[in-house]
Parts: structure tokens; C-alpha cells; sequence
């Protein structure tokens, strides 16, 4: 197949896995703001697309830049080649945890993409494992991916719960009617949630994409175009806006019993958790910092009362996520080869 022609298709291909992160993972944005009736689902849906397309406009290109240099292949045509195997792998596995109400990560199948793609087109010398880096004292490739993906999730919990202990504390005698003022809050809570999300998340389809114009030589700098943003942005948005509902109600009432400060704890944990990773420039899944922040909260309140079992599942899943998606990057690598005369 033509180098433009792939080029051309990766893009759009990359353009609905970002459609697909976004019904994937932006519903976990809001899903404790409708667990407890702060809004609606219609309204908390729009509120989160607005906010997330603002993030993956102006949020940055760190992240991408470390998505860009996980795979490094001299070849233009079998790097295109592997990105085609990587993003359809990706969103194969999202539309089949979609599909099962599985909160799993757009982050982890990406990623497991891109090294089952390159070791599978190029060999395990193409991948950055991040290994020699690391005895040197640096943080790069897969190890710093890998290193933060866990990270996100023990800080995520960590963080839910001692927001959890501290309001707990601080608002020990408070009367009921509090309750209001903190569901408004969680209307600038979700918009910072939001936006950093869509900055994360947005990042590594730009990434993606950016590699490929670079490829064909459509662009010669690592800088990412306005228009890649703006197309990102937009497939997010009307992503989220386009469902996750099964992931919602599974974080929302599933894990545990959300009140309305719950979700503001959680909330802040979250936010505060993504935000760090981001200006890191580590893609990490937002789902996964979600969820271990409400069990976070919900530890904070009382053991008993969290269905770890919930989290049990998830973790499984999670843990299958990155050499499922290997596997199924190599495979279509493999089975694309004869097709398109790589």
C-alpha cells in the first residue's frame, strides 16, 4: 500500500481510538459526580466532554514525546506498518472491555501495542525498554510508562484516602445541608478532572499521529500541528459524549456507596494524581487513577463497606491488558504483512 495511503489511514484509525478513549475512560470523570447527585448524567456528560476537549487542546506535548519514543524504527513504511497494528490493537481491546463494562486502560492497550507491533515488525532492539536509562539514574521508555502506570494507582489511593481522613476531620460536625455547597463545588472538581484527562489521554493519539506525519515526512519537526490537537480533541469530546455507561455504573455504584463528599474526595485525589503524572510526561490511565481513589475514599471511611471484589476484577483485567494487546499487535502485524507487501 501506498506510504500517503497508510499514513492517511493510521491517522483516521488513531482518530476513533481516541473516540474510543474517550467513552472508555472519560466516563470515569463523572461518575461519581452522578453516583451522588451533584448532576445529571446528560449534564455531567457535557460538562466532562467541554473540559476534556479543552485539556487535549492546551495541555501540553509532554506525554507525547514519550509516546514518540517507545518504538524507533529507521524504516518510514514498517514504522507506519506498526503503528497501523499498535492503534488497531489498541482499540480492538477497548471496544471489547466497552463491551463487557470493564473499566481497563486506552494507556495499557496502546502501549502494548506499540511494543507488540515493534518487536514483531523490527525486533525487541526497536522497543526503548528504558532499562540502561535506569542504571544510570534516568527515567525513559517502557520503564518510566510502566513505573508511573503503578505508581498513578497506589498514589490515586493513597491520596483518596487521606483526603477521605482529612474532611472526614474537618467536617465532623457539620449539618446536613453542607451537602449542597459541596455538590456545586464538585462542578470546578470535575472541570479540573476533566482537563487534565483530556491532557493525558489526548497526548498519546497525538503522539501517534505525529510519528506518522513525521514518517512520511508530511511534517519535520516532533512538534504536534494545531490541526492534530484540534481533530484529538474533538474525537475525545464526542467520545465521551458518546457513552461509557456500563464503566460509569461500575465506578459509580459498584465499588462503593458514593455520598456527595465522597465524590469531591475523590475527585481532588484524582486530579491531583493525574496532574502530576502529565507534567512528568508519563501517559498513565485515568480509569485506573479513578478507581483507586474511590476505594481510597471508601477505605478512609470504613473497610467493611468497599466491594474490593469490584477492584479485584479490575486489577485483573488491567493486568491482562498490556500483553493481550502485545500479542494482538503482533498478530495483526503479521497478518498485515502479506497484505499490504511489507
Amino acid at each position: 500500500m501506498d506510504l500517503a495511503i497508510l499514513i492517511v489511514v493510521v491517522v483516521a484509525l488513531t482518530l476513533f481510538f481516541a473516540f474510543t478513549n474517550g467513552f472508555q475512560d472519560a466516563s470515569a470523570t463523572v461518575a461519581t459526580m452522578i453516583a451522588c447527585g451533584a448532576a445529571t448524567p446528560r449534564t455531567g456528560v457535557l460538562y466532562s466532554a467541554i473540559f476534556g476537549f479543552l485539556g487535549a487542546l492546551l495541555g501540553g506535548s509532554a506525554v507525547a514525546f514519550t509516546i514518540q519514543g517507545l518504538v524507533s524504527v529507521q524504516e518510514p513504511g514498517l514504522l507506519v506498518h506498526i503503528l497501523l497494528a499498535a492503534v488497531l490493537s489498541a482499540t480492538i481491546w477497548n471496544l471489547i472491555t466497552w463491551r463487557f463494562g470493564l473499566p481497563s486502560s486506552s494507556t495499557h492497550a496502546l502501549v502494548g501495542g506499540l511494543v507488540g507491533g515493534g518487536v514483531a515488525g523490527d525486533g525487541a532492539g526497536s522497543i526503548d525498554w528504558g532499562l540502561s536509562a535506569l542504571l544510570s539514574g534516568e527515567l525513559t521508555g517502557l520503564t518510566k510508562v510502566l513505573l508511573f502506570l503503578v505508581l498513578s494507582v497506589a498514589i490515586g489511593f493513597a491520596a483518596g484516602y487521606v483526603v477521605k481522613r482529612i474532611s472526614t476531620a474537618a467536617l465532623r460536625n457539620a449539618h446536613r445541608s453542607i451537602n449542597r455547597p459541596i455538590r456545586r463545588s464538585q462542578y470546578l472538581t470535575t472541570a479540573v478532572l476533566s482537563f487534565v484527562h483530556g491532557a493525558n489521554d489526548g497526548q498519546k493519539q497525538m503522539g501517534v499521529i505525529t510519528i506518522a506525519l513525521l514518517s512520511g515526512g508530511v511534517i519535520v519537526a516532533q512538534e504536534i500541528p494545531l490541526w492534530v490537537r484540534l481533530l484529538t480533541a474533538l474525537a475525545i469530546g464526542v467520545g465521551t459524549i458518546g457513552g461509557g455507561w456500563k464503566i460509569m455504573k461500575t465506578l459509580g455504584r459498584k465499588i462503593y456507596p458514593i455520598k456527595p463528599i465522597d465524590s469531591l474526595d475523590s475527585q481532588v485525589a484524582s486530579s491531583g494524581t493525574i496532574l502530576m503524572s502529565t507534567l512528568a510526561g508519563a501517559p498513565i490511565s485515568s480509569t485506573q487513577v479513578v478507581v483507586s481513589s474511590v476505594m481510597g475514599v471508601g477505605a478512609g471511611e470504613r473497610l467493611r463497606m468497599v466491594q474490593w471484589s469490584v477492584g479485584k476484577h479490575m486489577v485483573i483485567s488491567w493486568l491482562l491488558t498490556i500483553p493481550a494487546s502485545a500479542l494482538l499487535s503482533a498478530l495483526l502485524f503479521n497478518i498485515l504483512r502479506p497484505l499490504l507487501g511489507i
